[in-house]
């Protein structure tokens, strides 16, 4: 009989359901729970290789015959911005960007309400309550961030704070980068290109802090709301074999 260590994580299986990205197809999940002192140890580890948080759930695809869903990381030292990056980085000119502990207040649910109730009104989220939002941001035993985007205000050369909050990313910080748990905007400002700016936010953020990657979650061929993050070049896939790099 093999006994486990307190310390060895147990990993399950979840049931076939609908698969969010590709019609037709179902997904399968292998999950195991990031608790305990070596939480921060095991997310590393597990992100390395291929695995997801989502609060102190670490997760990644385990469908029989599908392997659409690829990990993605954006080579941070190597990336350069095109002219369309650089344009939604000028237009956002305007914020101001604040890392902070993970706190969840009620003006990011309001944002984060709107949200999915314009970009994701179907999805398996459309029916978080405050308190699911707020277990969303606490619920972590890793080393967890909130990026606040706000706008400048007149006072802000004085005080460093912006005024109206826009758009919210959920961070870890891990060993080699920042992983991007969770972002969302005020859908009225979709013409900022938001979601792309806070990728490119978090890509000078993990220079500065001398990080070479930034984690984007899983990139889906040929599904529409995952095409964005094959536009952050140079970037790494993670294959069978490994971590592989591609250009384009």
């Amino acid at each position: 009989m093999t006994q486990h260590s307190r310390d060895t994580p147990q990993f399950y299986l979840t049931a076939p359901s609908p698969c969010p990205y590709l019609p037709g197809k179902e997904e399968r999940k292998v999950f195991t729970h990031l608790v305990g002192e070596r939480a921060g140890e095991l997310n590393d580890l597990l992100t390395h290789g291929g695995f997801r948080r989502s609060q102190s759930i670490a997760y990644r695809p385990a469908c029989e015959v599908c392997r659409a869903c690829v990990s993605v990381r954006v080579v941070v030292g190597e990336f350069k911005p095109s002219r369309g990056m650089r344009r939604v980085f000028d237009r956002n000119s305007d914020l101001i960007a604040d890392m902070r502990t993970a706190v969840p207040t009620s003006e990011q649910y309001s944002v984060f309400r709107g949200y999915l109730d314009s970009r994701h009104y179907d999805g398996g989220m459309a029916d978080m309550t405050v308190l699911d939002y707020a277990m969303m941001v606490e619920d972590s035993h890793v080393k967890t961030r909130m990026v606040e985007y706000r706008l400048r205000t007149p006072d802000s050369g004085f005080t460093g704070r912006g005024g109206e909050l826009l758009a919210v990313a959920l961070t870890d910080v891990i060993g080699d980068g920042l992983s991007m748990v969770y972002s969302f905007y005020q859908p009225e400002y979709g013409y900022r290109s938001l979601g792309t700016f806070m990728i490119l936010d978090h890509i000078a953020r993990a220079r500065k802090l001398g990080l070479p990657y930034v984690y984007l979650g899983y990139w889906v061929k040929g599904s529409r709301k995952m095409d964005y993050k094959a536009r952050f070049l140079p970037q790494e896939r993670l294959k069978p074999e490994g971590w592989v790099r591609t250009s384009g």
